[in-house]
């Protein structure tokens, strides 16, 4: 964390959800990671270094699985709502006991399928890590964002042809340096045409 730029003072907490997700996961198989030391990099690190890039009040993070990076953001930004939804019932039965046992009272876990959550209020931020391809991404999500609405997909090195007609743009692409991580990661930005 102190490489990144960031704060140690949640250290403790991001490391009790990983030690949480760590002992669900050997009864659910909520993630292919089950070693420590690899969940730190490759969940908590792999979140942490782009807590940055999430500017706005109401964030989302689609298919979340086990709640990465919504967990992450949600503790790193106690002050930001955080919906996180995901459709698998085990997922969402361990992000509910997270937000009990973390006290995380700026976390709302909803089970639900992304095409059919229709919230109230619209995000400022619409996230996804691994979710699905971009454009199929964009496609599902863009009910949940305004016009100012910042999409974001935490992606590999791999690019992917944004859709000519589907509606969005791209503004910003980040390459992401992870700590104890030699592998590539990229951050893109899109918005509503």
């Amino acid at each position: 964390m102190a490489q990144l730029g960031l704060s140690t003072d949640q250290a403790t907490v991001i490391m009790d959800y990983l030690l949480m997700l760590r002992k669900w996961n050997q009864a659910y198989n909520l993630t292919a990671i089950d070693d420590l030391a690899q969940m730190v990099t490759h969940h908590a690190l792999d979140a942490l270094a782009v807590v940055p890039h999430y500017q706005g009040d109401r964030i989302i993070d689609v298919g979340t699985g086990a709640g990465i990076p919504g967990f992450i953001l949600a503790i790193m930004y106690p002050d930001k709502a955080l919906v996180l939804l995901d459709a698998v019932g085990k997922k969402a039965r361990f992000m509910r006991q997270v937000k009990r046992e973390l006290g995380l009272s700026n976390v709302t876990v909803v089970h639900e399928r992304v095409e059919n959550y229709f919230p109230d209020k619209k995000f400022d931020v619409v996230t996804s890590r691994a979710f699905s391809a971009t454009n199929q991404f964009l496609a599902m999500t863009a009910h949940l964002g305004h016009n100012q609405t910042r999409f974001l997909a935490m992606k590999g090195p791999k690019p992917e042809p944004l859709a000519a007609d589907g509606g969005f743009h791209q503004t910003q692409v980040w390459d992401i340096q992870v700590p104890f991580l030699a592998e590539a990661r990229k951050l893109y930005e899109f918005c509503k045409q």
